[in-house]
């Protein structure tokens, strides 16, 4: 369907088409009309197929005309990353340029002072991930009270990070007559209870299986040593010849690592993770839009959000702990109907991991041994130990109202244990390290 059937007002067409699109992505067909009828939606679409504009648009064409009176926040599109955040405000802005709406981002690692600021001045639309935003509600810094559009963006990935809590204390601050509208590429048992708390009476839509990936993906995966990844993947993307590559690791001390290892070789690589400042982040992502730089190296957290037109290439130098995680790394290629592909660098070691990769998606994956790089057979499998109790990335672990105190807490130390009163005072006295 053409975007100018949908019904959407004239100055959001004009921005579409300068953007070069005319025919709507099966999400934005199914989900524009339910949103501009009002009506609270459920919607399952998988990354790359579009889904932000089909909740943009229709929200923009709602809030075209503004009401009387000082500018207030009418709308709350919360996200899982930084990096979404700010993919998504682009996009309001983009498809709202010709009307008379202002949206900002939210989010942490950056400093609080601009965006209250901004806060003041006074916005229509906020792109947020939810520790900051209840850091703003609680110093008083933004009203919720007014909302009239709430959207959840990737909320399957935002109960994986543990922000339901979050979450809940969010809706808490908002009005109870709004437009709620959920996005999943799942829709596990949580995201169901979620739904049945959050939405009235909603229309449910869905475009794609629940953990399928897109059609045009061609997916490979190359059996290696894995001393020899690193080897192997220069060679692959020099021989191809490839200038925009998004690789991943499992860790941010593998992400540096693997982006150094590739800079020696020649590659101009940069690496994206948690532990970034988000300046840093920033500034990866453009070069690599850019083509600054030929290869990314991120972590799942990192990624997530990263939307680039037309990225050839994604290569999985460690498959994920978690399958579905292969899923959403892969959907990174292949978006809004190009062509993409999908490489795993698979060792011994990870022959369990692979494993659950194809069961999730129902099928084998096609394995191509690459000359002068076949498996040493006498190297025998080690199992995978997730490093410093690795979980999926998110948030630090808050402790529960009423959990168990760990062993030995609370318990008195002799008097022999303690540091005199001097020692302590001299502690406290110290400075902090930066």
């Amino acid at each position: 369907m053409l975007f100018n059937q949908l019904g959407l007002a004239a100055e959001l067409l004009r921005a579409v088409e300068e953007n070069g699109y005319t025919k709507a992505t099966p999400i934005q067909t199914k989900a524009i009309p339910h949103v501009l009828e009002g009506h609270d939606l459920l919607a399952g679409a998988q990354t790359g197929t579009g889904k932000t504009a089909g909740f943009v648009l229709p929200i923009l064409h709602n809030m075209r005309v503004a009401p009387k009176g000082a500018r207030r926040v009418r709308a709350l599109i919360l996200t899982p990353t930084r990096e979404l955040a700010s993919q998504v405000n682009e996009s309001v802005q983009t498809y709202g340029k010709y009307l008379p709406i202002r949206s900002m981002e939210i989010y942490g690692g950056v400093s609080a002072r601009p965006q209250i600021t901004k806060l003041k001045r006074g916005v229509d639309v906020v792109v947020a991930t939810p520790g900051r935003l209840l850091d703003h509600v609680r110093q008083g810094n933004i009203d919720l009270s007014n909302i009239e559009y709430f959207i959840l963006d990737e909320a399957d990935r935002m109960l994986d990070m543990g922000f339901i809590r979050d979450i809940r204390q969010i809706i808490k601050a908002l009005p109870d007559n709004r437009q709620n509208l959920l996005f999943s590429a799942t829709f596990s048992q949580e995201i169901r209870d979620l739904a049945n708390k959050l939405l009235n009476n909603p229309s449910e839509i869905q475009v794609a299986a629940r953990n399928t990936t897109a059609d045009r993906v061609e997916q490979l995966v190359h059996p290696v040593d894995k001393a020899r990844k690193r080897e192997m993947l220069s060679e692959i993307i020099g021989r191809g010849n490839w200038q925009q590559v998004l690789v991943f690791t499992r860790t941010k001390h593998g992400a540096n690592r693997l982006a150094t290892q590739l800079g020696k070789d020649g590659i101009a690589t940069a690496a994206i993770h948690g532990g970034k400042g988000q300046g840093a982040r920033t500034r990866a992502l453009s070069d690599f839009k850019a083509g600054k730089i030929r290869v990314l190296v991120a972590t799942d957290i990192a990624a997530r959000g990263i939307d680039i037109d037309r990225l050839p290439h994604v290569v999985n130098f460690e498959l994920p702990f978690v399958a579905e995680d292969y899923v959403h790394r892969i959907g990174r290629t292949a978006r809004a109907g190009q062509d993409g592909t999908a490489i795993s660098l698979v060792c011994i070691d990870e022959q369990k991991l692979l494993a659950d990769i194809e069961k999730l998606l129902g099928r084998k994956l096609e394995k191509a041994v690459i000359p002068g790089y076949e498996v040493d057979a006498r190297i025998k499998a080690e199992p995978l130990r997730k490093q410093g109790g690795q979980r999926r990335a998110g948030p630090p672990r808050r402790g529960k109202p009423g959990g168990k105190r760990p062993a030995g807490a609370g318990k008195k130390r002799g008097n022999s244990q303690r540091p005199g009163k001097a020692a302590r005072n001299a502690k406290r006295s110290r400075p902090r390290s930066a």
